[in-house]
């Protein structure tokens, strides 16, 4: 958006000493002293919280205005109206009376050359540091951030993911696809392509909304992304190229606001899906797939069209039962699935935490039960029955099929009521292993034991009471540690912390069965 505001709000001197002393994104807000979203006032430079997280910087705009609407504005006033700031991490502007990100400069080019200054600060910032942890290698005080496996030492590899504004939905999503290894290597192994040539090859370049270039690939910016995780950076990695085709390919993520994360992984998924049927940097989909040898086509669900890896992972296949009450006619139909999802039982709405004792504990098996038991039709949903000739009361069914190799369960806790949509945030019980699906199959007797055995890999959990508020994050385990992704942070946690876990979704891998084992 081109704004008219940066003339009278952008003031400071692009080398200003008035900006404070370490590195710009983990500088801390002047009133909380949070380091989480800094942003930079562009015209006092003052560092507040955005407004995801104590909402600081807004604050900040809104008392410089107080005295302009109370009185008569001069014409010191008129050039001091703290409009516009810049994130410090993404260096993005963003202006409060425009309500939008800006992709203008003011005459003299002083964005650019406050976001250039930023820059050098971080970079400078970034190898002193890196000086520093050298020297703390070499000391023994940096036993708790190391970990001890085989008897060896090696550091915390993983790398977190920069939160651009509220986009905590986005980043536990991906951290959980990243540690999906059949998943994850199949888009880390696919080939490079350069989107871009010519002046702006190799320029870093600030997306907004307003942008229209439409020469994007979600595959392309979802490969380097996962590419980017599991590096052994201690820097957490910006999603901004990535955001940015999610804002052009799904507009109802445009914007910072809060969104929820199962619906992201759904479009997610779908769009991948759709990208890779249509062909890939000049190679079919299909030839994608065939030099993948581990996906076999027993294993392919096709959904919209062709098999892709996305189906050929997450897709699974239920079949729908319903019986007409009056006459008895049955109906069946098979529907392909990516994730399922599962009610929590009413009757365990008031439980929150493990150790409650008021109840018994909400299991993921009885939400598992409640989604596959025998349910009788209200009235609002009756059946069309095609021998009564008119719609009757009717009961309805569900069985898997086909399990998937990657089972998705999805946990139903926001609900709408009168006027808002409500949480609900009873603790459920889940396994770490052995996850065993038999019992919902509808013909179990042709799968044997191993098939039907998960484990799990990674959990995403919504922390807060609400589903355009609250924070996401995730658990996951890789080669055999557990651990916890808080946007930029991570750290190893222990499988005690995982389990207490609220989960939103459940990311469980089929067991292989190893040659020559015994039947579990």
């Amino acid at each position: 958006m081109e704004c008219p505001h940066l003339s009278s709000s952008v003031c400071i001197a692009p080398d200003s000493a008035k900006f404070p002393n370490g590195s710009p994104s983990s500088w801390c807000c002047s009133v909380c002293r949070s380091n989480k979203s800094p942003w930079v006032c562009l015209t006092c430079s003052s560092v507040h919280c955005g407004r995801y997280v104590n909402g600081h910087a807004k604050k900040h705009y809104e008392d410089a205005q107080i005295p302009l609407t109370n009185h008569k504005k001069s014409e010191k006033q008129e050039k001091a109206e703290h409009t516009v700031c810049m994130d410090c991490s993404s260096y993005s502007t963003y202006c409060y009376r425009c309500d939008d990100f800006v992709v203008n400069d003011t005459k003299l080019g002083l964005v650019q050359k406050v976001r250039e200054h930023l820059q050098n600060l971080e970079n400078s910032s970034f190898t002193a540091d890196r000086h520093r942890k050298r020297k703390l290698l070499e000391n023994s005080s940096l036993n708790s951030k190391l970990l001890k496996v085989n008897g060896s030492t090696t550091a915390i590899c993983a790398t977190g993911l920069r939160n651009l504004g509220n986009t905590c939905f986005m980043n536990a999503i991906l951290q959980s696809l990243s540690n999906i290894e059949q998943f994850c290597c199949y888009f880390k192994e696919l080939p490079a392509v350069e989107l871009r040539n010519g002046k702006t090859a190799g320029r870093r370049t600030y997306h907004t909304r307003s942008q229209g270039d439409n020469n994007v690939s979600l595959v392309e910016e979802f490969r380097k992304t996962l590419c980017a995780l599991w590096q052994g950076s201690q820097t957490a990695f910006s999603p901004e190229s990535l955001f940015y085709v999610v804002w052009k390919i799904m507009p109802n993520f445009r914007g910072y606001q809060q969104q929820d994360a199962h619906e992201f992984m759904r479009y997610l998924l779908d769009h991948l899906h759709l990208e890779l049927q249509g062909g890939f940097n000049g190679i079919s989909r299909s030839s994608i797939l065939q030099e993948n040898s581990t996906l076999s086509a027993s294993n392919k669900c096709c959904i919209n069209g062709a098999s892709t890896v996305v189906t050929a992972i997450f897709g699974g296949i239920l079949q729908n039962e319903v019986n007409c009450l009056i006459c008895g006619t049955e109906s069946r139909k098979f529907d392909p699935f990516l994730d399922l999802s599962l009610d929590i039982p009413s009757q365990f709405r008031n439980k929150r935490s493990k150790n409650q004792e008021n109840g018994p504990t909400c299991s993921l098996r009885d939400c598992l039960r409640s989604f596959t038991d025998l349910e009788e039709l209200d009235e609002t949903e009756l059946y069309m029955c095609h021998k009564c000739k008119k719609k009757q009361k009717s009961t309805k069914k569900f069985w898997i099929q086909k399990l998937p190799k990657v089972l998705c369960l999805h946990l139903k806790r926001f609900h709408w009521t009168a006027y808002l949509r409500n949480k609900v945030d009873t603790y459920v019980e889940f396994p770490l292993r052995g996850l065993d699906m038999k019992c919902y199959l509808l013909e179990p007797e042709n799968s044997g034991p191993e098939n039907c055995l998960y484990d799990l890999a990674a959990v995403v959990v919504h922390h807060g009471s609400g589903v355009g508020s609250g924070h996401y994050t995730a658990y996951a385990t890789h080669e055999g540690r557990w651990f916890h992704f808080n946007d930029s942070t991570v750290t190893l946690t222990e499988e005690d912390t995982v389990v207490k876990a609220k989960a939103y979704i459940l990311f469980y891998v089929e067991r292989q069965a190893k040659a020559g084992s015994d039947k579990l």
